[in-house]
Order: C-alpha cells, then structure tokens, then sequence
C-alpha cells in the first residue's frame, strides 16, 4: 500500500483530503465565522451582490470576496443549503498546500518520501484542518501565497523571469491578497524572502531582481482592485470598516510578545516531533539536506518573530506557520525512518516511543467512548462506532507492531491511516451528539409570515434561517413593520422592548431556539425566542 501512496504522490495528498473530510466534514457545526462567509456567499447568489458584499442585507468590507466567490460557486453548483457543498472549496485549498509543500520539497533536493512526509504533516496538522472551519478566509490566502511562493522560488533558482512562472506569481499573488490582504504577505511571503537571502543567497543581475520587484507590484496592484473599488463606490461605509478593523490590531486581543511560543503545539499530533525538529543544534547533524533544514527552521522562526511583533494575537493566526513547520518536522521523521533502528539513547528513543505509542493507545481504547454516548448509538452511528473501533484497534495494534520493530516509515503511515478512518468514520459520531435544546433556526418556514429581529441576531441564526432577518430597532427607535402579523426573534437581554410593543401587538411566545450544539462551549448569543406578534384592532 505504501508503494503505491509513493508511486502517486500528488493523487495520494489530493485523495487523503478528500476521503478524510470530503463525505464527513459537515458533522462540525457552522462556527460565526464560517456563517458570515456563507450568508455573504447566499447574498451573492440571490441578490447579486459580488462587488460590494453583504451580510444580512448590510454591507460587509471586512474580508475581501474571493473565498466567498468560490465558496458561492459550490453553492450555486451543489446547493447552497448543503454545509458540506460549501466546506469542499477550502478543503481543495488544503488539498493545494499538501500538494505545494510536496512540489517545494521536491525542489529542495529532499527525496520523493520526504517530500510526501512533509506534505502528510501539513495536512494532518490540527490548524491546518481547523482554520477551514474557524476561519475559512485564511486557508485560500495561504493557499494562493504559498503557489505564489514556488514559483517564485523557481524563479530565485533559475535566475529568469519567464512568462508563464511571472503570469502565475502574479496571478497567486492577487489571489492572496483577494482572500484577505496583505496578511499572507507579512507572515508566509516576508519571511520566505528573507529566510531564502540567508541560506541560499540571492543570485541574478540588476535587471533580474527589477523584473522580480515589478512582478511583486503588479501582483499588489491585480490584487488591491477590490479595496480601491469598493473605496470609490462606497467611501463612507469603507472607511468606518476599515479604521474598526486597523484599531483592532493594538486595541483588541492584545497578548504579551511570547504569548505565540508554544506555537508548535498547534501541529496537533505532531507535537512532540515539532518541538524536537525546532531544536537546530540537535538536528542540524542528523539531517541529510542542511541548508533546506536550515531554510524551513529560520523560516519558521522568522514567521514566528513577525507574528508576535502584532499586538493583536489569536491562536488562530499561527496557522501559517505551520507551513514551513511541516518541512521542519518531516526532516525529523526522515532521520527517525533512517536511523532510529541505530539508535541506543534513551534521550531519543523515548519521545519516539510515546510520540508514536500515545496515538496507538488511543487507537485501541477508542471503543471506550461507547460508554459515554451509548444512549445516542443507534441506526448509521452505531455502524459507524462499530467500524470505527475495529479499524482503530487494527490501526493500533499495527502501530505497536512496527513501532517495537522500529519501522518508523510504516508506524508513520499507520498515523496517517488513524487519521484517515478519524475523519472518515467517527467524526459523523458527532453530529449525534447534540445537547437536548439544540434546536435550529431552519425549522422556522420562510413561506409563512416575515421574521424580524428586535436587539440582532448570530451570524449562526441568519445562516440557519437561510434568509435575511432585518431588524425593526435602528439608531432613532423601534421601526413598527406594516404587516398586521410577523414573527419576531429576539434574545431576552432587552424585555422592556417587548413590553413596548404589547400595546399595538398581541405577542404569543412560540419557541426557544439554541444553536448551542454543545453545553460545554454554550454561548448566550446562539439562544434566541421567537414570538408571534398580531397587531391589535383599537
């Protein structure tokens, strides 16, 4: 089987993707940014909003409309009700980074197998997986950032500007910054340039690096179209956008320096080898390739530096880094595949051992989870528990195997697999576990009489709804809607409002809707009631 992944690389990153998550992924509930992404996309669709976005009705500048023009292109094509249509295009884009790190690798001068590796850890990275759902703007900015890099590390190589390599920087380029600006540029492509000066030194005239500066401009330029439109066509909403979303960097989320130095927890299984690969006087004599480890540590380092240097910091933010991580860590792996049967130190051996063995463990114990939600195993998620938990122990006995034999490059694939069957067959175990009062807005028909919000609803509940929800309150009061009858949504912070309101409607409470999927992240904004307002006969 190992063979054959090796034979087709490409195919074999691009197939993981889309077997782990591809059928599974919408067992995750929508999160608020994921919502906004959606709706916008939705307002695209039906009200032909794809310059000047909205959300809800009203405009949204914040992020730029590329990943949402994608995002509404699987929506029109599948359904734009289908959660699981409109996760496959960042998906594909993570898809594209596994890809990309493997092609980059291999023009590293790393092996076909390292170069695979690499690609594998990206793409079971936890952020990597993650920020699809937390923050789907981000996986396309670095998707495109991270094309644009190979070639322009090919044209770094070669010293030439050749057409095709310049039309598909610049086009990868704009790509980026129309995902959401000028972030990838700072933290992937600032990093990448300095990091590659370091180690392998610019090469090339004048006139070469004045083409290279000219390609980086007009990518700029392609990229910021949106922005300055958007600027010419509605200023004043632009600007008030804009100057909320800059305060935000020094004003808002604000973490000491040091606060993104565990970064490498957020490899997620690769914790533990993340953290040895970061040790440079350690590995810096065990690798085979010394100047690309030295390329992939600095510039993880670099990335790392830039980022913590913004007084704003979300965990959320470090998914980038995981990008040279990968490279990082799969030099760590090749010298464990090449060497670890050599080994005698406990020093090394024992990290190996629990790295490898935890994952093992908790392959052959994940039936235990049964106890936990026997009440909910029955029909499909009990086939699916059931399946689950013989691969997983298979999965886990195997690992112990290998691991004892110490065949590390099988005992690596093996995790592989872990989290393949993961993704493929226990995340939908999930999406049966709801809490009691978990109840969607989608339940409410759009057909009937009109629905309004009072004090403003989630991202989560318009999305739900699958329609706009206006509010009656504006800046100067309590807009009274014309029908003689409405439905109005509303959370319980504001009472009096309704109280105001009985006396020109009869009000009739109808039902409390949570979005709440689990009690334990429970969250007041996901709670909303519904009532039923009929307007009085004086």
């Amino acid at each position: 089987m190992i063979k054959y992944i090796e034979k087709y690389p490409i195919l074999s990153l691009l197939l993981f993707v889309i077997v782990m998550l591809g059928f599974t992924i919408d067992a995750i509930p929508v999160t608020i940014m994921e919502a906004r992404n959606f709706i916008s996309a939705r307002e695209m669709l039906t009200d032909n909003n794809w310059i000047l976005t909205t959300m809800n009705g009203e405009a949204r500048y914040q992020k730029p409309p590329l990943p949402t023009w994608i995002t509404a292109a699987f929506g029109y094509v599948f359904g734009i009700t289908s959660v699981l249509a409109l996760r496959w295009s960042a998906l594909l884009f993570v898809a594209s980074i596994g890809i990309s790190i493997y092609i980059l690798s291999k023009k590293l001068e790393l092996s076909k197998t390292h170069s695979l590796i690499n690609g594998f850890i990206a793409l079971t990275s936890f952020y990597v997986i993650g920020i699809t759902v937390e923050a789907p703007w981000d996986i396309y900015t670095h998707g495109f950032m991270l094309m644009a890099l190979y070639q322009l590390f090919l044209m770094f190589q070669n010293e030439k500007t050749s057409i095709l390599r310049s039309l598909l920087f610049v086009v990868f380029l704009a790509g980026s910054i129309l995902s959401k600006g000028p972030v990838s540029l700072y933290v992937l492509f600032l990093p990448f340039i300095i990091t590659y000066g370091i180690v392998f030194k610019y090469k090339g005239g004048i006139l070469h690096f004045l083409k290279l500066i000219s390609l980086l401009i007009f990518g700029l330029v392609l990229g910021a179209w949106w922005y300055l439109h958007v600027r010419v066509a509605d200023p004043e909403t632009f600007i008030k956008i804009a100057e909320r979303e800059t305060s935000n960097w020094h004003s808002y989320n604000v973490r000491p320096f040091y606060y993104y130095w565990s970064f490498f927890v957020q490899s997620g299984i690769w914790t533990i080898p993340a953290f040895i690969s970061l040790l440079y006087p350690y590995l810096k004599t065990r690798v085979i390739n010394l100047k690309a480890y030295r390329f992939s540590f600095f510039w993880t380092i670099l990335a790392v530096i830039l980022l913590s240097l913004i007084p704003e910091k979300k965990s959320r933010y470090l998914m980038p880094v995981l990008i040279p991580l990968a490279f990082n860590i799969g030099f760590y792996i090749d010298y464990l595949i090449r060497e670890f049967k050599n080994l005698k130190s406990k020093k090394e051996t024992i990290p190996v051992y629990f790295q490898f063995g935890l994952i093992g463990l908790i392959a052959v114990l994940f039936w235990g989870i049964g106890f936990v939600i026997a009440p909910s195993l029955s029909g499909i998620i009990l086939v699916r528990y059931i399946l689950s938990s013989i691969a997983l122990v298979v999965i886990g006995f195997f690992i112990f195997k290998h691991l004892k034999a110490k065949n590390i490059k099988t005992t690596f694939y093996l995790v592989i697999g872990f989290m393949l069957i993961i993704g493929f067959l226990a995340l939908p175990i999930v999406q049966n576990q709801s809490q009691e009062n978990y109840r969607p807005l989608s339940e409410i028909s759009a057909d009937e009489i009109s629905l309004y919000t009072l004090d403003g609803v989630s991202p989560e509940a318009i999305y739900s709804y699958g329609d706009k929800i206006p509010s009656i309150k504006t800046d100067d009061g309590i807009v009274i809607p014309t029908e003689t009858q409405f439905n109005l949504l509303t959370s319980t912070s504001n009472p009096e409002d309704i109280e105001a309101l009985s006396k020109f409607y009869k009000i009739e409470f109808v039902a409390t809707y949570d979005l709440n999927f689990s009690k334990k992240d429970y969250r007041s904004r996901l709670v909303n009631q519904l009532y039923k307002l009929t307007r009085k006969q004086f």
